[in-house]
């Protein structure tokens, strides 16, 4: 994969970003470098399997149901430098363990295998799902890969590792559950006595941003690395939960799919690899699944049974964004990042197969088109033109950027990482804006609902000349609980809007505005406008009730007015 992934500067008590290229100190050294035995190799009874990496790191698998909270397939024991990290209480797990992830299979089956001399393999078999543990001589990383053929009855696929809070104490601080006394929303938002918000939700990156995230503690890091998550559903704007900080635990969770905020089905019959890596604090390289080709993996696909897409260029880009090239289908999801000037860009490792291609302007769908990969071959493009880009449309006013996210606006910054409620929010009742005078990041909402802060007004001016039939355009990122906008000029009323396809989860509250990005083109005839001051009121309407921030409530894009095209 040629995709640049950013690096960014966080303190050691937050989700660390890497890139690739970036130096390691992960798999690259000896164990006994690290100080640790090599003692590699696997020892097995009626109730569990242990794996030795070699390299300081030892993980026990159970075999058999254990009481509450540990079950067959769960890891019940990583022991890294000689001290315990898994949470004794319950185990390392798929979903909330491998039993019943399906209706009518209560078990699962756990076998273990010494692949040669170098590799380890533990098969949990549960179901329409199958889960390996690998180990590799000499590293100090649980190798991880997923393979099923149909959703389990939770309708979503994570892996959680639930180690002792004692040894990682420092995770991301917005979901660090520490200090909390009440609950704000559902069961899983939480209200710290200050007025801050915490949750499991705002540990969220978009996917594309992050190669590995985790925690540390003194002298050590645990660490959940990802391959290419080309079997995950949502694409590489997709956010959720990575880690959940409590009293006892860093419950670090590696998503394959879930359904909150999803947009998309989910895919099935990927084989999904992850790894959990132990390292002295620095943080992990990529993932080298190089050998998955021989452990006998179901679903593995070598890199010479796949092909390539590669793009000259993109023109009518705006050098002022980064521009990212998906590609979908049923099966699997990639993506890779465009270069700045010229667009050029070059996917590799995808599998077979025709994909819907789409050019994304930061989040907003600015062009697509579809395109074929073959096995071992690459797929060349001409250049592809970014002709669906809203901004080029030049406007008598406008609200925002056309890029599909509303961190431009007021509290724009914050709505990932904390609940709209959060005493750090600005109020989201600003005064009305007006145009030429008022600023979107102080002065107009990235969020609005029916019962928080509706309606909003915009005051705009025009003159004699500029009287003629427009066309408002109001441009959302995602809607919760089938909300549209209302809308009101100089006392005309705009026709009722329609619903749009969205997520039937929460969004708004638990850290996301992605969605489907949706304009709305409102015309507006020149009756309904005057000469000098104009106003707009901007209200959310929903046949769906709710209170407060669980009202029916919209993210904003960008809005903005333009001269009406003429019919033809």
């Amino acid at each position: 994969m040629t995709a640049a992934f950013i690096l960014v500067a966080l303190p050691a008590a937050a989700l660390a970003i890497s890139s690739p290229a970036a130096s390691h100190d992960w798999d690259t050294r000896s164990a006994a470098a690290q100080g640790a035995p090599s003692s590699f190799g696997l020892t097995e009874d009626a109730a569990s399997i242990t794996v030795d990496t070699g390299a300081g790191l030892v993980f026990t698998v159970r075999r058999g149901a254990a009481g509450t909270g540990k079950g067959a397939g769960d890891i019940v024991s990583m022991r890294w430098r000689g001290v315990e990290f898994q949470d004794p209480a319950k185990g390392s797990q798929v979903n909330i363990g491998f039993s019943d992830l399906y209706v009518g299979q209560a078990t699962a089956s756990v076998a273990a295998t010494q692949v040669d001399a170098d590799r380890i393999k533990v098969t949990v078999r549960a179901g329409d799902l199958t889960h390996y543990y690998m180990a590799r001589r000499g590293v100090p990383t649980i190798f991880m890969a997923t393979y099923f053929v149909r959703e389990p009855q939770l309708g979503l696929v994570r892996y959680i590792a639930r180690i002792r809070r004692g040894v990682l104490p420092d995770g991301p601080q917005p979901s660090n559950l520490t200090g909390t006394d009440h609950l704000i929303e559902g069961h899983d938002v939480f209200g710290r006595p200050d007025g801050q918000s915490r949750s499991k939700h705002y540990s969220n990156m978009r996917l594309k941003d992050w190669r590995f995230f985790g925690a540390r503690g003194p002298g050590v890091a645990a660490w959940m690395v990802r391959d290419d998550n080309e079997g995950g559903s949502g694409g590489p704007f997709y956010r959720s939960l990575l880690d959940q900080g409590t009293d006892t635990d860093q419950e670090l969770t590696y998503i394959v799919n879930y359904g909150e905020a999803q947009t998309e089905p989910m895919r099935t019959g990927i084989l999904d690899s992850y790894a959990l890596a132990f390292t002295t604090g620095g943080e992990p390289g990529p993932l080298d699944i190089d050998w998955y080709g021989r452990m006998g993996l179901t679903g593995y696909v070598a890199p010479q049974a796949r092909g390539a897409v590669t793009g000259v260029g993109i023109d009518g880009m705006d050098p002022a964004f980064r521009y990212t090239v998906g590609f979908a289908n049923a099966q699997a999801q990639y993506w890779t990042e465009a270069r700045p000037g010229t667009g050029a860009f070059v996917r590799e490792g995808m599998l077979p197969g025709s994909y819907r291609l789409t050019i994304y302007k930061n989040e907003r769908e600015v062009a697509s088109r579809d395109v074929t990969v073959r096995a071992g071959s690459r797929t060349p493009l001409p250049t592809l033109r970014a002709d669906h880009d809203p901004a080029h449309d030049a406007p008598l006013w406008r609200i925002g950027e056309w890029d599909g996210t509303p961190t431009e606006f007021l509290n724009g910054d914050k709505v990932t990482t904390m609940h709209p409620s959060d005493v750090r929010m600005a109020s989201w009742t600003p005064p009305p804006y007006v145009i030429g005078q008022s600023k979107p990041a102080t002065g107009f909402p990235a969020y609005q609902w029916i019962d928080i802060n509706s309606p909003l007004r915009i005051r705009f001016t025009l003159t004699q000349a500029q009287l003629a039939s427009m066309t408002l355009r109001i441009g959302i990122t995602t809607a919760f609980a089938n909300a549209r906008p209302k809308v009101a000029i100089n006392g005309w009323q705009a026709p009722p809007q329609a619903a749009t396809d969205q997520p039937k989860s929460r969004t708004l509250t638990v850290g996301t505005y992605r969605g489907n990005n949706r304009i709305y083109a409102i015309a507006v005839p020149t009756s309904a406008l005057r000469t000098g001051q104009n106003e707009l009121a901007l209200s959310v309407t929903s046949g769906i009730h709710g209170k407060g921030f669980l009202s029916a409530g919209l993210s904003y894009d960008a809005i903005d007015m333009i001269p009406a095209v003429p019919p033809g």
